[in-house]
């Protein structure tokens, strides 16, 4: 671990300020389209944008580093990152956020997989895995810590969006001016959706679901709590309840899918949070309560992504993973851009709680179907399904291949001490 800090230190640092930014930046929009009177439908459409940015560049971005190098791509697009973050209040309508979102997605990604591939490069195969996990711990420290940015007082207006804007810029520093080495850049051709469903069709199904659930964290978390009148010191702790619930979960959920039947572990784990989103909709009127349905949600959904890709791991040869996890990012992406939009309409028809409805009939939709498909085929021996790696649904394409080739060489290192 020591050893990770020593070569990485710079990068993680680097990432945390810009997560900090990239996590009151939706948080800070959904505050301010409330107050501005932007409908809840509308505001489901800003929160959209950020992940259809996210799914374009995850697929753009390979072909700009091969192109033009890390250092452009990273600069020019967190540059564009620091320009958006000041420009929300100039243009305060939907249209415009809309937009904006769309490229600060677009950017955001783009900079985790320059990022991403760079701690690849530094990392050894026996340090990877450990690299991967801390930069996953910094990923979600820094949206937590910046829930707490939303305290600041702001009578400007001003304020809270140049603050993020500053770190991000302040971000790049260490990251460019402590790596020297540009890693040369490969990402493996996806396959298609329907080779990777004719493979592992709870995978795909799953990840379509999973892709809805997060964004409705991300984004819409912050609508709600607005929605419902929250304070801003009750916003900041709701919206972090998701992040911290799947910080302390992570791993001993991870320990526990490579020891049982991966498919009954999805099932517990996808009612655990449809019962606790439920009742997020029964008793919605104590804050208490929400802090620990939040919780409970975020710690059970989070892992799902890590989970679901692990399974599909199972039935698949190693020089096909990587491929696999890239379709499988893909489909996360599409349901990630229609989560919010079909959370919005429905808070705007039925009121702030169907947030918490809507989050329980998709883990709930997880669950038939999961038990469906333990119908259909019986699952791999423990002794030969793949090992669990560590990521979030905030992963770019370079993360989920890293995750995958620490993956592959667990499971090989596994095989040769049995041998």
């Amino acid at each position: 671990m020591l050893q990770v800090l020593n070569s990485s230190w710079a990068l993680l640092l680097g990432m945390c300020l810009m997560m900090v930014g990239n996590g009151l930046q939706g948080s800070l929009l959904a505050v301010r389209g409330e107050a501005a009177g932007f409908e809840a439908l509308a505001m489901s459409v800003v929160m959209s944008s950020y992940f259809a940015g996210f799914l374009i560049a995850s697929r753009v971005t390979p072909a700009m580093i091969r192109r033009v190098g890390h250092v452009r791509v990273f600069a020019a697009l967190g540059s564009l990152v620091s320009a958006v973050l000041i420009l929300y209040p100039v243009f305060p309508n939907p249209v415009a956020w809309s937009l904006e979102r769309v490229l600060i997605g677009f950017c955001f990604c783009g900079v985790y997989v320059t990022a991403e591939s760079w701690l690849n490069n530094a990392a050894s195969n026996d340090t990877r895995g450990q690299a991967l996990s801390l930069y996953m711990i910094v990923q979600m420290t820094g949206i937590i810590a910046s829930q707490g940015l939303l305290l600041v007082p702001d009578s400007s207006g001003w304020l809270l969006f140049v603050v993020p804007s500053v770190l991000v810029s302040i971000s790049f520093a260490p990251i460019l001016l402590s790596i020297t080495p540009t890693p040369a850049f490969e990402s493996s051709k996806p396959m298609t959706l329907r080779e990777i469903y004719q493979v592992s069709p709870l995978s795909v199904i799953g990840m379509l679901i999973l892709g809805g659930i997060f964004a409705a964290q991300f984004g819409m978390s912050a609508v709600y709590a607005a929605s419902v009148e929250m304070t801003l010191p009750q916003m900041s702790m709701f919206v972090a309840s998701f992040y911290v619930g799947a910080l302390v979960l992570q791993y001993p959920l991870g320990w526990i899918s490579d020891r049982v039947d991966r498919r009954k572990l999805i099932i517990v784990m996808s009612a655990i949070g449809g019962m606790a989103a439920l009742l997020g909709y029964i008793g919605g009127g104590s804050f208490t309560l929400l802090l620990g349905v939040g919780f409970v949600i975020g710690a059970m959904s989070n892992p799902l992504y890590a989970l679901l890709i692990a399974y599909a791991n199972d039935f698949l040869e190693p020089d096909d993973m990587p491929a696999a996890s890239a379709g499988l990012l893909f489909a996360n992406g599409l349901g990630a851009i229609a989560g919010p939009l079909v959370i919005g309409w429905a808070i705007q028809r039925a009121g702030p709680s169907a947030f918490f409805l809507l989050i329980s009939v998709q883990l709930s939709a997880l669950v038939i179907y999961g038990l469906y498909r333990m119908t259909q085929r019986a699952a791999p021996s423990v002794e030969d399904t793949a090992s669990y790696a560590v990521l979030t649904p905030a992963a770019s394409p370079v993360a989920v291949e890293v995750a995958q080739e620490y993956a592959i060489d667990t499971a090989a290192d596994q095989e040769e001490e049995a041998a």
